[in-house]
Parts: C-alpha cells; sequence; structure tokens
C-alpha cells in the first residue's frame, strides 16, 4: 500500500489522540471563549490548513454567529500591514509551525491584543511556542506528500473549538464517535467515481457550507496525487460562470449531506443533470457514506472515503499518489513534521 492508503486509515487514531490529549485545554479554552466572546475570529493557513481552517470558518458562522475570515500571511509578511484584531480570536493552522510568514501574522494579531491559538503537528515549533495557546495535532509524521490525517485532525481541533465554546452536548458527543465512524469511512468504495475520475480531462467538486472546504480539499488531492483537472465550487456558485462548461458526460463530484442545505443542494443537482452533466452526489441513495451522528461534522466522513478512492484513482493511472511530479510551491520537504 502507498504511504497515503496507509495514512488515511491513521485518521482514526489521530483524532483519538488530538481529543485525548487535549481535552482539558479544549475545555479550558471553551470557558475562556464563553466568558469574555471574541467579537471576530481570523484564521491564518495555507493549502490543506487553509481548507480546513475554511471548515472551521463555516462552524464558526453556523454554531456561535461570530465572523470568521482568513487573512493572507503577506498583509504582514510583505505589505507590512500592522493588524487591528484587539478582542479578537487568532487561530494558525500549520503542520511544520515554522512558516515564516504564518509566524509573522500570528504575532502581529498577538501584538495587536487577538488571543492567539496555534493548531499544530510540532510542538516545539515556533508557531506553537509563541502562541498563547497551542493544541498539537497528535497526528504523526506523514511520508506521502499527500495531507490526509493531518487535514482531518485541524478539521476536527477547528470543531473542537467550536464545540467546547457554545458547550454544544450534541457536537461534543459526535466528536467523541467520530474516530470509529472515520475507520469505517475509509473502506468505503466508490467505483462509479473511480471510474469516471480516471477518464476524465476535467471535472468539478461541489459542496455548500461545511462541504464546500471539503470539496476544496477533494479538487487539490485530485490535481497533487492524480494530474486531474479538478475545480471546487460553491454549488451556488456554480450555477453562474462554471455552469456554461457543462456538458454530456461531464464528471461532477457533489458532496450533498443531510442538513439544512440539502433541499437547495437536491434542486442545485437537478439542474446540473439537465445540461447532460454526469453527476455523482455524495448522498443518502447517492454514492455512500458514513453518517457522524451531526450533520456538520459529516463533511469529515466524506473526505476520508474521498481520499481513499482518490488513491486507487491515481493507482490506476499509474501514478505514485506519495509523490508528485513536481513538488507543490511552499512545501519545506516530503514530510509533515517539515511542511509548512
Amino acid at each position: 500500500m502507498s504511504h497515503m492508503a496507509l495514512e488515511l486509515r491513521e485518521a482514526a487514531g489521530a483524532v483519538t489522540r488530538f481529543l485525548e490529549a487535549n481535552g482539558k485545554a479544549l475545555a479550558d479554552l471553551g470557558a475562556r471563549l464563553r466568558s469574555a466572546p471574541p467579537p471576530f475570529i481570523i484564521t491564518s493557513a495555507r493549502g490543506s490548513s487553509d481548507h480546513a481552517a475554511g471548515y472551521f470558518t463555516y462552524l464558526a458562522e453556523i454554531v456561535l454567529g461570530v465572523p470568521c475570515c482568513s487573512i493572507g500571511a503577506s498583509v504582514v509578511s510583505v505589505y507590512g500591514t500592522e493588524l487591528k484584531a484587539r478582542g479578537a480570536l487568532a487561530v494558525t493552522i500549520s503542520q511544520s509551525g515554522q512558516s515564516p510568514d504564518i509566524v509573522a501574522l500570528q504575532e502581529a494579531a498577538k501584538r495587536s491584543g487577538a488571543l492567539t491559538v496555534a493548531l499544530v503537528n510540532v510542538e516545539g515549533s515556533p508557531a506553537a511556542m509563541a502562541a498563547d495557546i497551542a493544541l498539537p495535532l497528535q497526528a504523526g509524521p506523514e511520508l506521502s506528500v499527500a495531507a490526509t490525517k493531518s487535514f482531518i485532525v485541524s478539521a476536527v481541533a477547528g470543531a473542537a473549538i467550536v464545540a467546547h465554546w457554545k458547550d454544544d452536548g450534541a457536537l461534543l458527543a459526535a466528536l467523541a464517535g467520530l474516530p470509529e465512524v472515520l475507520a469505517g469511512a475509509a473502506e468505503i468504495a466508490w467505483p462509479t467515481f473511480i471510474d469516471e475520475a480516471a477518464a476524465a480531462d476535467s471535472l468539478y467538486v461541489l459542496g455548500r457550507g461545511p462541504c464546500l472546504p471539503m470539496a476544496m480539499e477533494t479538487a487539490l488531492k485530485l490535481k497533487e496525487t492524480c494530474g486531474i483537472h479538478a475545480e471546487a465550487y460553491s454549488l451556488a456558485e456554480v450555477m453562474h460562470g462554471p455552469m456554461e462548461l457543462l456538458g454530456e458526460g461531464f464528471p461532477v463530484l457533489a458532496y450533498s449531506p443531510d442538513d439544512r442545505s440539502r433541499e437547495t443542494t437536491r434542486e442545485g443537482l437537478v439542474k446540473l443533470r439537465a445540461t447532460g452533466a454526469r453527476v455523482m452526489a455524495v448522498e443518502q441513495g447517492g454514492l455512500a457514506y458514513a453518517a457522524t451522528g451531526h450533520p456538520l461534522l459529516d463533511g469529515l466522513s466524506m473526505i476520508e472515503t474521498a481520499y481513499a478512492n482518490i488513491e486507487v484513482v491515481a493507482q490506476r493511472l499509474g501514478r505514485d499518489p506519495d509523490r508528485p511530479r513536481i513538488a507543490s510551491p511552499g512545501r519545506c520537504s516530503r514530510r509533515a513534521v517539515a511542511r509548512c
């Protein structure tokens, strides 16, 4: 098996380690945020970590109603801007915790009076050491360039912060049961998707709400491991310009969880199918997924299944999913412990 195949199946154990190791710190952080609620949240991350930040953004805004946005690190590192983030929560997500521009943004947020929280895989890294609160991801090393388990743990970390902040018993319970769900999700096969993706020149990956970052992560992995031109869009946004490219047999992978977006998502899928596109929906009655017991977490099990099937597509295409032909810009090395 490839390292990618092995490591994505380690996500369940990594999530267990994260929740156990950081349980008290998460509870304390939740109590602190309830007692002095930040007026807004900023995040800083790149690549897959930024997709995890996007997932955190949706949960924070849906569950808490607190505005959250991603800040480009270059605002500080290149343009020299001093942030005005007094009272905010600043969350840094980084595998290595070493990227200078990410660290510079965190330091600028702290100088401005924000509470800084670092979600990092390396406990002694600059970002972890300089943050007010560091929550080690406990994902362990990744030998594959394609980050899988570390992305899932980063997304879980964001969900856990939101759950403890809200003191949401249902969300906390679903997080506790997530490792078992992930273990099952890694073994779900999507043969139709494998066939369509392996034959595709281009495809779309669609989602709404918390599943939009999962669509973005899926598209990234299809590019990185399979060399497939995959683009991610919101199911709402694809109805405008991007829909013009759809036609007979154009492959579309759509995440369609049973949440409050379900009705509009179904309506959108009907319109997409009317173009002749080959729409494959991850939903009840469609491509199988492992339900987590909470609709806001279902995207996590869906991306676990997607990773497993993307690895199969890469193998079918004769590619090494662990080693893209051209390393991604900004990557420090092939190991997660040294990845920016």
